[in-house]
């Protein structure tokens, strides 16, 4: 059966309601995802004051048992939206002391060109790193705190760079991708949380560290790390403490071992290693925790399919104050967009391309390039558009949108052939429509 819609007055919502459209454009309200289901009287309350009416989706209405319902625990992507049956819980909002505001201070393609070997050197450092902790040698760790010195330095910079070049290019090994990413992920949120430079280089290096207990398990545990039996999943969530205990007398500081302690804790206690929950929980491992959970759903894996980045931003925000503090979860979500730089997309012409970066403002407008014609052939050359400055002006019969997020590796989209740095198209219409 399909999905009906029906508009409602915003005082009929209900819990287990979701609501799919609202009396005013999504970008002029604080929700950071389009679509999103009421899961206590507070989500009423914020859209009463925003909204009059609402759509909801009629077949999306989950009934108060099915929140309640609990589910056999699995490591599987694809097991759970993992806030079903889980505790909620609600703190404070976090205050940062004194938050930085950073400016963008040089643009995306020469911040590409600064950069451009800078994972490559990150992936060098991670596999010596690796190599020596799996032998039982001590471990060199100046060259890991000087890439992370280089890898903050290039997000506060420009924060879409990194991120670009960790999302487009090739890794070896998937553990060195796996920080790499989460790392990149971490560091682009705390830059938009407004740490300081000494806390985003300890979040930073945490994030990098964080797998290296993975150097203590067999390999081919790692690779079925989404499909792991109970018996497994108990020896897999052992990385941890062997991490810590592997660094222990390294010379890092407690707050970089503190996020490779609690990169898997929970919000609501369900994690591990201690299962602490809440403000026992250190900021920078919440924050490492939100990356590190981002990056392996959308991941590719020869076990498993990644699911798309806009399908991972509606589990994570659907978890906030479940698995992850509502308000980190929605700073992310606003750092890194609704469909993050390096998103597979189909605009709603039939023409795809990767998002190059986002804006705050306009959240589901984001710069693409396009590498295909609406019959999706490729393109001789791609073509930048940046969705919000083409539509701010045109109706919305004439805007250009996004239809939906692609998965990872469909056909025909390879951005290394393309050249994302050239100069931004002034596009019309008819260019964009390709006949």
């Amino acid at each position: 059966m399909g999905v009906q819609q029906r508009k409602i007055a915003v005082h009929d919502l209900e819990v287990g309601m979701f609501v799919s459209d609202l009396d005013r454009p999504w970008h002029q309200t604080p929700f950071p995802i389009q679509g999103f289901h009421i899961r206590s009287q507070d989500d009423v309350r914020a859209v009463t004051s925003h909204c009059k009416w609402v759509m909801i989706d009629v077949a999306e209405v989950r009934v108060s048992a099915a929140l309640e319902d609990t589910t056999k625990p699995a490591f599987s992507r694809n097991a759970s939206r993992r806030g079903k049956g889980r505790d909620v819980l609600q703190l404070p909002p976090i205050n940062i002391r004194e938050p930085v505001t950073y400016e963008t201070v040089t643009t995306l393609k020469k911040e590409m060109k600064t950069s451009r070997h800078l994972l490559d050197d990150a992936e060098m450092a991670l596999h010596r790193l690796f190599e020596t902790v799996r032998h039982e040698g001590v471990a060199d760790l100046k060259p890991i705190a000087e890439i992370t010195s280089r890898m903050v330095s290039s997000v506060i910079r420009q924060p879409d760079a990194l991120l670009w070049l960790s999302r487009t290019r090739q890794h070896d090994d998937y553990i060195y991708r796996h920080a790499l990413n989460t790392s990149v992920w971490a560091l682009v949120c705390g830059r938009h949380l407004g740490l300081n430079e000494g806390l985003l280089n300890h979040l930073g290096l945490g994030c990098l560290m964080s797998q290296v207990g993975k150097c203590a398990l067999p390999r081919e545990l790692l690779n079925r790390e989404g499909q792991l039996s109970t018996e497994e999943y108990a020896q897999y969530r052992e990385y941890v403490s062997k991490g810590v205990e592997m660094l222990s007398d390294s010379g890092l500081s407690r707050a970089v071992l503190s996020v490779v302690q609690g990169h898997r804790e929970r919000h609501n206690g369900s994690g591990f290693p201690e299962g602490v929950r809440g403000d026992r929980i250190p900021l920078l491992a919440k924050v490492a925790g939100i990356a590190e959970f981002f990056e392996s759903l959308i991941g590719p894996r020869e076990t498993s399919e990644p699911i798309t980045p806009d399908k991972a931003v509606a589990m994570l925000y659907d978890m906030r104050n479940i698995e992850f503090q509502e308000d980190l979860a929605e700073s992310f979500i606003q750092a890194i967009g609704i469909y993050p730089t390096g998103s597979l997309v189909e605009l709603n012409d039939g023409q795809r391309g990767i998002v190059v970066s986002h804006s705050p403002e306009r959240r589901l407008w984001p710069r693409v390039m396009v590498m295909t014609d609406s019959d999706h052939r490729p393109l001789k050359s791609a073509k930048v558009i940046d969705l919000a400055r083409f539509n701010e002006t045109r109706d919305a019969g004439e805007a250009i949108t996004i239809r939906e997020c692609l998965p990872h590796g469909t056909e025909g989209l390879d951005p290394a052939g393309y050249d994302v740095t050239g100069g931004e198209s002034r596009w019309n219409l008819s260019r964009l429509i390709i006949g």
